[in-house]
């Protein structure tokens, strides 16, 4: 008997995603014991899944065949031994992809239970899929930031997909928050997350800025997106005894003012969203969990395309032009 089959989104060699990305037929897969199957409603494709795909890591193929995305949303239609209660859940999946083939450009997934988490009745699967990478971010890099009331911080890239995020959550904890853009449509877009200050930073000086913001003392805290471009700037942004929280970055070598932080204190905390522990993953979870059901957070999905456009969606995030998530919509 024929094994049924599902459409998935894959490569098998790295390159511009016209030319990698194809839709294929795969078996669709059984879940084991301790896992469940997923059945995909949106997937959301991040900065990792391009770049992976693109070769801009330079780690060559993981494995002869990939299905990127590792954040998505749908319902469990299978499960393993003892898990049959939860049959028929909405849910979220976080490292769909993660040390793992296939992801969640796909009809289905199989994944390990706790990767499986119950999305709220009141969230879309599109938003959804939007959780696992830049919600998760965002949270983490607050957490790790130590906010409290009357803080200072500075966040990168007010109106991507986590700096969008994080700016809530910065405000949420009581702190003055000011943030980075990039045109005036995306500091039109990064006010409706509630900084008390945006500087567009090619066309004004971030510098001058964040001294003004500050009387001159410079922000607690820096969450950045990008160590390698903007570690040179932390002596003149932060101020003594302060922290950048850095969960990206565009090189695999930065130089940074080694001795001037070490002369002020300064603390390099680094995140990979990917690898964080047990205890934070159950916090974050739970924390994102409250505030979806309290409606509290704003979300942004800039565009929705079906998985057969998967190559548009790459090309689209990679353009810079898209202001939010990208989502690719799944109808198995």
């Amino acid at each position: 008997m024929t094994a049924p089959r599902m459409r998935a989104a894959a490569y098998s060699r790295q390159g511009p995603a016209a030319d990698v990305l194809r839709l294929l037929q795969l078996p669709t897969p059984t879940p084991g014991p301790g896992e469940v199957r997923v059945r995909l409603k949106a997937s959301g494709a991040n900065p990792s899944d391009w770049k992976a795909r693109a070769g801009a890591r330079g780690a060559g193929l993981p494995h002869p065949l990939v299905v990127p995305h590792s954040d998505g949303a749908g319902l469990i239609d299978a499960a393993g031994d003892g898990l049959a209660h939860r049959i028929g859940e909405r849910v979220w999946v976080w490292n769909g992809q993660w040390r793992r083939a296939f992801g969640t450009a796909a009809d289905y997934i199989v994944l390990p239970s706790e990767q499986a988490v119950r999305l709220p009745d009141e969230v879309s699967f599109e938003i959804g899929a939007c959780l696992g990478i830049p919600a998760f971010t965002a949270w983490q890099a607050v957490r790790k930031s130590n906010l409290a009331p009357g803080m200072d911080v500075l966040i990168a890239g007010g109106a991507g997909a986590v700096g969008h995020y994080a700016v809530q959550l910065a405000k949420r904890a009581g702190a003055r928050v000011v943030t980075t853009v990039s045109s005036p449509g995306k500091r039109e877009h990064a006010a409706s997350a509630g900084p008390d200050e945006i500087v567009d930073y090619r066309r004004e000086d971030i510098v001058e800025r964040v001294q003004a913001f500050t009387s001159g003392r410079g922000v607690d805290v820096v969450i950045d997106l990008d160590l390698a471009t903007n570690a040179k700037a932390y002596p003149r942004l932060l101020r003594p005894h302060g922290a950048a929280v850095v969960y990206g970055t565009s090189s695999n070598d930065a130089v940074i003012p080694s001795l001037w932080l070490m002369r002020n204190s300064i603390e390099l905390r680094f995140l990979l969203i990917y690898d964080i522990g047990a205890q934070d993953r159950r916090a974050g979870i739970a924390a994102l969990t409250d505030l979806m059901k309290g409606q509290e957070l704003r979300h942004t999905v800039a565009a929705t395309l079906p998985l057969e456009r998967i190559a548009d969606a790459h090309e689209l995030g990679e353009s810079g032009s898209a202001v939010g998530n990208i989502v690719l919509t799944i109808d198995s």
